[in-house]
């Protein structure tokens, strides 16, 4: 496992909600990012770890090998892959995000 991939490794086992985003929670660059805060906000999400792509290159492209997914926002529950925003998006509507959210608390 290289650096950037460690450094995901270790953000994603040690915070309940992480998501790999364009921007930040407070400033999205992105519409995906955008719509992936919402919703999470949505869902009460209160601990949620935000990683902004755009200031490191080497998690940038380290995300994309670390789950085996092309892009970016991707979001971890509980140390484990969910998807980007258009999966985020589904769950959401089916109900499935917040019993996943909630059932980990």
């Amino acid at each position: 496992m290289n650096n950037a991939q460690q450094r995901i490794d270790d953000l994603v086992k040690n915070h309940r909600v992480v998501l790999f985003m364009k921007g930040t929670a407070q400033f999205p660059q992105c519409g995906f990012s955008g719509r992936a805060v919402q919703i999470l906000k949505a869902c009460g999400v209160g601990d949620l770890k935000t990683f902004n792509v755009l200031e490191d290159d080497d998690i940038r492209q380290g995300i994309k090998e670390y789950a085996n997914w092309p892009t970016i926002p991707q979001l971890y529950v509980n140390g484990e892959f969910v998807g980007g925003s258009d999966i985020m998006t589904e769950m959401y509507e089916a109900g499935e995000l917040q019993q996943a959210l909630g059932a980990k608390v």
